[in-house]
C-alpha cells in the first residue's frame, strides 16, 4: 500500500523530503489523481503559509476578529480528505486493511465519502461510498470520478441510521472493511494533531498582522462526524480558558433537544452523537437555521450579493472573490455560529475566534439552482435584507452552555446509537467519561508517525 505523510508532515509540509514535496506541488494541478498528491494533505500552501481569511467586520458586525481556515485547497477540495487518509493509513498499519483482498466502505453524508474515494484509489484500494440519495449531485459526480462505487440510501443529510443499516449489511462479507468516520479515532487524531496545532500556530501569524493578542479565544465548528471539533481539544490544552462551541441545525437539534428531522446544511447534523465527539469538553452548543445558511451562501456567491456587500455595507471589493470561493453551506453555518459566539461571550478586539470552511461553493451549484427555482432570483433588496437579518441580526437564541448536566446528557445520548445499535459495551461508553481515555488517543499520534515512517 502506498503511504503518504505523517501527522507531523501534514502539520508542517516543509519537513517533507524536498524532492517529494516538489513533485507533489507540481502534481496538484498537473495530475490531481497521482498518488504523490497525498503529500498535499495540509492546511498550508507552497510557501508553508496557512490557508486562512479574516472575515471583514462589515460582514460580522462584531468587534471580535473572526478568522476562517479553509479546505478548498486540499486534494478533493475539502479537508475531509485528511480524515479519510488518517483513518485508512492507521488501519493499514495495524493490519486491519489489505488492499489486495479488502474492499473499503466509506459511510458518509458527503465530503468524507469524496475523500475516501480519492484516498482509497491513491492508496491502491477498491472503494464503495454509502451516501444518502438527497445529497448534492456534485458529490456523486466526484465520487465516481475518483473511481469508487456509490450506494445511495434513503433520505438526506440527517438519515445516518439508513447508512448504518446498509453498512451492517455489507460488512457480512468478510472481504469488506467499513471505515466509519463517526467511530474511528483516526478522524479525531487528524483534527486534534493537524487542524488543532495549525490553528494554534495561526495565532502568532495573526498577531504579527495586528489581529488578536497571540491566542485563540474560541474555536467554533458544526458537528457532522465531529472530527473537526477535535481541534478544540488541542487548543484548550494550550489555553485553558479557550471556548469550544459546537453547532447543529435548528431543524435537527439532536444534542440541544434530543431532536430529529431533515435539514439542508450538508455535512453536519447527522441525527446522533458520534463516538469520536468529546462532548464533555464542549463549552457551548448553538443551533443555526438551515435556510439562513443557503441564503447566506447565495449572498456571498452571486454578483447581486457582491454589489450589495460592497456598495451598501462597505465590504472591500478585493474581498469579494474570496468570499465567493471559500464558503460552502456548512462554512456559512460556522460563520454564523462564530458571530453568535462573539455576542454571547461579549468578546472584544483581542479575542480571535477561529472557524472552518470545510469545502466551497463548487459542491453546491446545484443547491443554489434549487434555491433560485424555489424562491426566485435574489435582487438587491433581498440581498440587503439577508445581510441585515442573517449576519448582523444573528441572535442569542438556541444556545446551551456546557454545564455538568448538559455534558452528561450529551454523553448519555451516545448510548442509543453505539450500545443499542452498533455493538459497543456500556463499559466502553463509560470509559469515555475519563479524560485519560482521550489523552491516550492523542498520545498515539507519535507512534503512528513512527509506523508510517518505517513502513514507507
Amino acid at each position: 500500500m502506498k503511504l503518504g505523510p505523517t501527522f507531523s508532515e501534514m502539520l508542517h509540509p516543509d519537513t517533507i523530503d524536498a524532492s517529494v514535496r516538489e513533485q507533489a506541488l507540481a502534481a496538484k494541478t498537473a495530475d490531481p489523481l497521482d498518488p504523490i498528491n497525498l503529500y498535499n494533505i495540509t492546511w498550508r500552501d507552497s510557501h508553508n503559509e496557512i490557508y486562512h481569511y479574516v472575515v471583514p467586520p462589515q460582514i460580522t458586525g462584531v468587534d471580535a476578529p473572526i478568522v476562517v481556515i479553509y479546505g478548498r485547497e486540499f486534494p478533493t477540495g475539502s479537508h475531509k480528505v485528511g480524515a479519510a487518509y488518517s483513518v485508512l493509513a492507521e488501519l493499514a498499519l495495524t493490519g486491519q486493511v489489505d488492499p489486495d483482498k479488502h474492499t473499503l466502505v466509506w459511510p458518509s453524508t458527503g465530503n468524507y465519502g469524496v475523500g475516501g474515494a480519492w484516498v482509497g484509489g491513491r492508496m491502491g484500494c477498491q472503494s464503495i461510498v454509502v451516501l444518502p440519495e438527497g445529497m448534492s449531485q456534485e458529490r456523486f459526480d466526484l465520487i465516481e470520478h475518483y473511481g469508487a462505487r456509490v450506494i445511495k440510501t434513503p433520505g438526506s443529510e440527517s438519515n445516518v441510521k439508513e447508512i448504518y443499516d446498509k453498512t451492517w449489511e455489507l460488512r457480512q462479507d468478510p472481504n469488506i472493511r467499513v471505515l466509519n468516520q463517526f467511530e474511528v479515532m483516526g478522524n479525531y487524531r487528524f483534527h486534534y494533531a493537524v487542524t488543532g496545532n495549525t490553528v494554534a500556530e495561526l495565532a502568532d501569524v495573526l498577531q504579527a498582522k495586528g489581529v488578536g493578542n497571540g491566542r485563540i479565544a474560541a474555536f467554533v465548528s458544526a458537528m457532522g462526524s465531529a472530527g473537526t471539533i477535535a481541534a478544540g481539544d488541542r487548543l484548550k490544552q494550550i489555553w485553558p480558558d479557550h471556548k469550544i462551541v459546537g453547532l447543529e441545525p435548528i431543524q435537527c437539534p439532536t444534542l440541544y433537544n434530543n431532536g430529529y428531522g431533515a435539514h439542508e446544511i450538508q455535512g453536519i447534523g447527522d441525527k446522533h452523537v458520534t463516538w469520536i465527539h468529546n462532548v464533555r469538553n464542549m463549552d457551548a452548543l448553538m443551533c443555526i437555521d438551515d435556510m439562513s445558511c443557503l441564503r447566506g451562501l447565495q449572498l456571498f456567491t452571486e454578483e447581486t450579493g457582491w454589489r450589495v456587500l460592497h456598495d451598501r455595507f462597505g465590504v472591500p471589493e478585493a474581498d469579494l472573490p474570496t468570499l465567493g470561493t471559500i464558503f460552502g453551506i456548512s462554512g456559512i453555518c460556522n460563520l454564523l455560529g462564530a458571530i453568535k459566539t462573539a455576542k454571547y461571550y461579549n468578546l472584544g478586539q483581542d479575542d480571535v475566534i477561529v472557524t472552518v470552511c470545510t469545502d466551497s461553493i463548487s459542491r453546491y451549484h446545484s443547491v443554489m439552482d434549487w434555491l433560485t427555482e424555489t424562491e426566485g432570483p435574489m435582487d438587491e433588496a433581498e440581498a440587503t435584507a439577508r445581510m441585515r437579518g442573517i449576519f448582523h441580526g444573528a441572535g442569542l437564541d438556541w444556545i446551551q452552555e456546557g454545564t455538568v448536566h448538559n455534558r452528561n446528557r450529551w454523553h448519555n445520548l451516545k448510548y442509543y446509537t453505539w450500545v443499542e445499535q452498533q455493538g459497543k459495551s456500556v463499559e466502553e461508553l463509560d470509559a469515555q467519561k475519563d479524560p485519560d481515555w482521550w489523552h491516550r488517543h492523542q498520545e498515539m499520534v507519535a507512534e503512528i508517525d513512527r509506523l508510517i515512517r518505517e513502513n514507507r
